[in-house]
């Protein structure tokens, strides 16, 4: 499985990518979203981690653009701010079913990813 993380937490995705990479999964990353999809330009993904708000296009609009570019990329959604009310109209508005909310485990991310990918 190839994966792309998103996050402005530059912190944070370079160590959920060690983490995964640990796991035996491939995973990139990028801090925002011109440099997510220059990432999607030269390779291919099996699923890209979002945060909801990155600095210049945000995850959702980041989403959009990925999922023209790859249909069939699957996504996870990651966030500090919200609830599940919030989750409940983000997943109606961009047909994401994956929120999760910040600070993400690496075993919730794993079973989030495992489960989304054998659907």
């Amino acid at each position: 499985m190839r994966v792309l993380l998103v996050d402005d937490e530059q912190e944070l995705v370079e160590t959920l990518a060690e983490r995964l990479g640990i796991r035996g999964i491939e995973a990139r990353w990028a801090t925002d979203g011109d440099a997510a999809l220059a990432l999607i330009d030269r390779e291919d993904f099996d699923l890209a981690v979002l945060d909801v708000k990155i600095p210049g296009i945000n995850g959702i609009n980041l989403h959009k653009m990925m999922k023209e570019k790859c249909p069939q990329m699957k996504f996870i959604f990651m966030t500090g701010h919200g609830s599940q009310d919030d989750f409940a109209a983000g997943s109606a508005e961009t047909g994401v079913d994956y929120y999760l909310l910040k600070p993400v485990t690496i075993d919730e991310l794993l079973h989030k990813m495992n489960e989304l990918m054998h659907q």
